[in-house]
């Protein structure tokens, strides 16, 4: 796949919407990563998005899984939330935030939480990720269940992009859930896939997820080797409803830009008429 550059793109087409999916290597430190982060927003904004995507744990991975815990925060009051407010405040976007640890009703956890901000830094959707990633091979092992409480609650929003659903990188293998959200226009998957699974599914999965909801959808990753030590898969995409990827980063920071067709969408649900064919669920 083609890392995806877009220094100088050109200003989106009558009628579409400029999304843009912004991919990092997030480390121990929440001063540093959001200082990384704030230029790749600013970068966006100046490319004509007008819906921006951060990926899940963009400001903290840290061995130390404790870490998310001492830095949750309650809702509606934090660092964290105040940084994604004034950032889509002052660059006159719609911010989807990644994921951001808050406040859990289990002691010592926290809910893996993507916030979203529209363009004046109002919180306009929550949804607390449901499936939590549990993983072991050899010495590779992760159980998010350890410091994190599911959601439960299928979250969809209106956007400049339409109908709007939001899900969180395991999410990605559960259908169901995306069946949930009914007609959407654009699916937001903010991702940390690992190397070892994103190598083998990533591209596969997402692509799947937009065909059979013939949908755009926008997925923001970590991608790279952290401090840690940890290596995520990377691979940032934005994805057409027929299944395209129209545009990619690999690996490293990036943004990664596409435009969001409506009559992309009408054309496609209207050719093969899938959703209207549903017998089930």
């Amino acid at each position: 796949m083609t890392t995806a550059s877009h220094a100088d793109p050109a200003p989106p087409a009558a009628g579409t919407v400029r999304l843009a999916a912004i991919q990092t290597v997030s480390g121990p430190g929440v001063d540093a990563n959001l200082a990384a982060v704030a230029p790749l927003i600013a970068e966006a904004a100046a490319a004509g998005a007008r819906v921006v995507a951060l990926p899940e744990y963009f400001p903290l991975i840290s061995s130390d899984e404790g870490a998310k815990v001492r830095i949750r925060e309650c809702e509606g009051a934090g660092p964290l939330q105040d940084f994604l407010a004034e950032t889509a405040r002052r660059h006159g976007v719609w911010l989807v935030g990644g994921t951001i640890p808050l406040r859990a009703e289990v002691a010592g956890k926290v809910r893996n939480s993507t916030l979203v901000f529209d363009d004046e830094g109002r919180r306009v959707a929550r949804y607390d990720k449901i499936h939590l990633f549990s993983f072991q091979r050899g010495e590779e092992r992760y159980d998010e269940a350890a410091t994190i409480e599911p959601g439960e609650t299928v979250r969809c929003f209106d956007s400049p992009a339409g109908r709007t659903g939001l899900s969180v990188c395991y999410d990605l293998r559960f259908p169901e859930l995306f069946r949930a959200m009914g007609e959407v226009e654009l699916i937001i998957l903010p991702a940390a896939f690992t190397y070892t699974t994103g190598r083998a599914h990533w591209e596969t999965l997402l692509r799947a997820r937009a065909i059979e909801n013939q949908c755009y959808l926008m997925a923001p990753a970590q991608g790279g080797r952290h401090p840690n030590g940890r290596v995520t898969w990377g691979h940032s995409m934005i994805i057409d409803p027929w299944g395209e990827v129209l545009a990619c980063r690999d690996e490293g920071e990036g943004v990664v830009i596409a435009d969001l067709d409506p009559a992309r969408i009408a054309a496609v649900r209207e050719s093969l008429p899938a959703l209207r064919h549903r017998c089930l669920g």
